[in-house]
């Protein structure tokens, strides 16, 4: 069928699964094949009409499918995406695109030579407040922007990382900025540009027997465009998570967007300007013994099909999933 766009899901974990329900849910769409190291029967997904292949390498095979979204732990994102690049299909990689701005340039490299387009999973970016606040940054309805803070207090129970067997590691998981809140590094980028000092502290307060790494940190900004900034995060936040929020001042407004996933406006005082209401609650993905991010996938996949099928413009690019790895790794230059 022509007019729809065919998806292969590696990685049939929590948000394997997520990509899959919002793909079969998409009438523009077709689940064509998925891949796991584990046998189908574990997983939720219906066998119907769908191919399964315990080797993605197989997967790459199939002359039908179109995109392949790689949905696996941190570490394989590159190196996965750069075959399907060469395999001659598109790419939707989930967050972080890379775990080093060498690997996320070799991916750019790789899009460019084989002509195939890569899409990078920033959900964030569809929430309305976040929609919102982008606008009125672009319409100078702030005035000059002056300082930005960014809070992120989330939970992961110790559980979290005792059942992986790549969470906690710094090789294969890279730290809380790339795997839980790269979301919004990403925000902070988009709407505000590219950064060019940070000043660091990091800790380990609750967790140093089961990862490599901080579980807090506070991180000062200095923006190419003079704005100032910080960035407070933990993921140590006791029994579950607590805030995801940014606050912006200019000398015509101060803005404060928060709840758990950055998705209620609570504060808007903006010379001559009324503040919006926004009643659509966005719903978080829910792991069971923790909660992820916004879950917004399905306008992920709304996009990849809109930019193949009507040719508009990709939300997320694969430059724009470089720069959110450069900018943390820039922060963890610091990390002992």
């Amino acid at each position: 069928m022509d007019d729809l766009v065919n998806f292969g899901i590696v990685g049939l974990g929590h948000i394997g699964l997520r990509h899959a329900k919002h793909v079969v849910e998409n009438k523009r769409a077709l689940l064509k094949s998925v891949c796991d190291i584990l046998p189908i029967e574990n997983s939720d997904i219906s066998t119907n009409k769908i191919t399964f292949h315990s080797n993605y390498l197989d997967m790459l095979n199939d002359d039908e499918v179109d995109v392949v979204n790689i949905c696996t732990p941190n570490y394989l994102h590159a190196s996965m995406a750069i075959d399907v690049l060469k395999s001659g299909k598109h790419v939707l990689i989930e967050k972080p695109m890379a775990l080093s701005t060498i690997d996320s340039k070799k991916i750019i490299e790789t899009s460019k030579k084989e002509n195939k387009l890569v899409f990078c999973v920033m959900q964030n970016r569809f929430s309305p407040t976040i929609e919102w606040l982008k606008k009125i940054v672009i319409e100078d309805n702030l005035g000059k922007i002056k300082m930005i803070s960014v809070n992120c207090f989330w939970n992961r129970n110790n559980d979290y990382y005792k059942k992986s067997n790549w969470h906690g590691s710094l090789e294969k998981d890279g730290g809380p900025l790339f795997t839980q809140f790269s979301h919004f590094i990403d925000v902070i980028f988009w709407l505000f540009g590219a950064i060019k000092y940070v000043d660091t502290n990091f800790y380990n307060f609750n967790k140093k027997k089961f990862i490599e790494f901080e579980d807090s940190g506070i991180v000062r900004l200095d923006f190419q465009n003079d704005i100032k900034g910080v960035i407070q995060y933990s993921t140590a936040i006791w029994n579950k998570n607590f805030e995801s929020s940014i606050t912006v001042i200019g000398d015509k407004g101060t803005v404060k967007i928060g709840g758990q996933y950055m998705d209620e406006l609570l504060y808007c005082d903006i010379e001559n300007y009324k503040a919006p209401s926004f009643e659509n609650k966005i719903f978080c993905n829910d792991y069971g013994s923790y909660k992820g991010s916004a879950s917004n996938h399905d306008k992920v996949i709304d996009n990849v099909i809109s930019v193949l099928k009507d040719k508009k413009n990709i939300n997320t690019t694969a430059l724009d999933g470089h720069n959110v790895v450069k900018i943390i790794e820039k922060i963890y230059l610091n990390r002992n």
